[in-house]
């Protein structure tokens, strides 16, 4: 008896050209794109308590982030391969179900080893999620029939997924503990699991394309050896043998898969695409937005309840300006794209960004946290803008049948952009605060007597302010220095202060030297004609091209 292979082809459009079930495939996708991107900013709120609780250092709680950001960086392209071939209706599922089993596993972790682990088989989860999240979509809007405005409200929903992270995560860690902002994913998932398995048709892609194992690998060895280099390099020794040659090894893998993504036939990521100017210049765009300001909100939320003692909700609420206007700047963002062209318009958003990270900076053991309130307003709109335009605005530079491929390195661009953000930025935040903590310590005098610190206590000091601890470390300070906790306290806070200070310089200084390059980049690419675009579209109209199935 012959059997019929499963029939995978989505039902034919409405009338009105989009296909059955089209909403509900919007929701569903965007039900677990707000689940990723909270969950990337919710720990933000969770740190001070998973230090404490799990006596985490600043590196155990940098791979709290980045364990999930890496992942998603490296196989969020091998997962849209995938889909294509498998189904991306199953691949969803699937990613969807490890996810919120990891998000359980993270809330059950005893130790910072342990959340570190689980963490990254959440981000594995989220990779493929997030790999068919916009080719799902596509397939259901085909292009002219309200594809750009699905894509407009899916950004949208990232950025808001992003924003709610702190205020959510204050709330949940003061009210239960850090665990639930892990247990939160659970009937966030139930929900989308259910409408998924009931109401979404299963959508292939090309299913002759291979996938680029070796591609995979390559970048992931790249990702992880320059990543650990950098959170590990100051406790290791910059130049001790081991973390010179993780930067050697990345270097060297780096190049492999240069070579070989030019080679193959079927690449991970097709280089000729990223070559175009507009295009690099978007992907750079987004690589820069989470590389300084959402990774610069860990550390914000670190010295907002470590250093100026707020609790979680407390430190949520205070960064209000933030999440407001990153929910402001979405819409913001898709309206201005109808006024000006994307070359403006991507630069633009990259601008506010670093015109808001300098107005962070001037940071002293006497800021309080209204200091930060201007500069969260302007980075937060740029954010939005960023999140609600970016898969558009790379579609804009790229032929129609690039366009999954596309979408496909904005989003690594950005999930690169936090890894790499979170590692530099925590190694100049450890660097500064203990270098500072080390000078004041030799020089601490109580009513102009010196202070004799031994090195045990000193580095006991110098470590928990690298780590973020704040003034957490007086409750560890020895019976002996009493009459010195003024003086103490002061030194805790100037060298919080100098860590904050220079992660957020560094960062300030990176947004306004890459946008720069991006606005040169997009720049060299106004000129090009709607032929290297969408068939319908030019450079110069302002509006978001449409995206393929891929």
């Amino acid at each position: 008896m012959s059997h019929r292979a499963p029939d995978h082809t989505p039902p034919p459009p409405s009338p009105g050209g989009v296909a059955p079930h089209a909403r509900t495939t919007l929701i569903v996708v965007c039900l677990g794109v707000f689940m990723l991107l909270l969950d990337m900013t919710i720990v933000s709120a969770a740190l001070a308590d998973i230090q404490s609780d799990l006596s985490a250092d600043l590196s155990g709680l940098q791979w709290v982030v980045d364990g999930y950001a890496l992942p998603m960086a490296a196989f969020l392209l091998t997962a849209a391969t995938l889909g294509d071939r498998l189904g991306r209706k199953r691949m969803y599922v699937g990613g969807l179900i490890l996810f919120v089993a990891a998000s359980i596993g993270c809330a059950l972790a005893g130790s910072i080893t342990v959340l570190d682990a689980v963490r990254v088989v959440q981000g594995l989860g989220g990779a493929i999620m997030l790999g068919v999240s916009l080719p799902m979509i596509a397939a259901v809007y085909p292009a002219g029939t309200g594809r750009s405005t699905a894509i407009a409200i899916y950004g949208a929903v990232m950025g808001a997924g992003s924003a709610a992270g702190p205020l959510l995560g204050g709330a949940l860690v003061d009210a239960f503990g850090w665990p639930s902002i892990f247990l939160v994913n659970i009937p966030i998932g139930a929900i989308a699991l259910v409408f998924a398995l009931m109401r979404v048709n299963e959508s292939l892609g090309d299913t002759t394309r291979r996938v680029d194992v070796v591609g995979t690998v390559t970048l992931s060895i790249t990702l992880v050896a320059a990543v650990y280099a950098i959170i590990e390099g100051n406790a290791k020794g910059w130049t001790s043998p081991l973390i010179l040659g993780l930067f050697a090894l990345a270097a060297l893998f780096a190049i492999a898969f240069v070579v070989w993504e030019l080679r193959v036939s079927d690449p991970l990521m097709d280089l000729s695409v990223v070559r175009r100017p507009g295009f690099a210049g978007v992907s750079l765009a987004a690589f820069i937005t989470s590389g300084t300001l959402i990774a610069a909100t860990n550390y914000l939320a670190l010295y907002f309840m470590n250093t100026l003692q707020f609790t979680p909700f407390e430190a949520g609420v205070r960064a209000l300006p933030l999440t407001i206007a990153c929910v402001i700047g979405a819409p913001l963002g898709m309206v201005i794209t109808r006024k000006l062209p994307m070359h403006q318009v991507v630069p633009l958003s990259t601008a506010l960004i670093a015109a808001g990270l300098w107005a962070m900076t001037g940071i002293s053991a006497d800021t309080g946290w209204t200091h930060f309130i201007t500069g969260m307003v302007v980075a937060g709109l740029g954010v939005g803008m960023m999140s609600a335009i970016a898969s558009d605005a790379a579609l804009t530079f790229v032929r129609e049948a690039d366009a999954g491929m596309a979408t496909g390195v904005v989003s690594t661009a950005r999930q690169v952009g936090t890894v790499i953000g979170i590692a530099g930025m925590g190694a100049l935040f450890t660097h500064f605060a203990t270098a500072s903590a080390r000078d004041d310590l030799g020089s601490l005098t109580v009513g102009g007597v010196p202070v004799d610190v031994p090195a045990s206590d000193s580095a006991a000091i110098t470590d928990g302010l690298g780590s973020g601890a704040g003034l957490q470390i007086l409750s560890f300070i020895p019976e002996q220095y009493s009459a010195a906790l003024t003086e103490i306290t002061r030194l805790i806070r100037d060298s919080s202060a100098a860590g904050l200070q220079a992660a957020l310089l560094a960062a300030a200084t990176a947004a306004t030297v890459f946008t720069l390059v991006v606005y040169g980049l997009i720049r060299a690419d106004r000129h090009r004609s709607a032929s290297a675009a969408a068939p319908e579209r030019e450079l110069h109209d302002g509006h978001p091209a449409h995206s393929s199935s891929q």
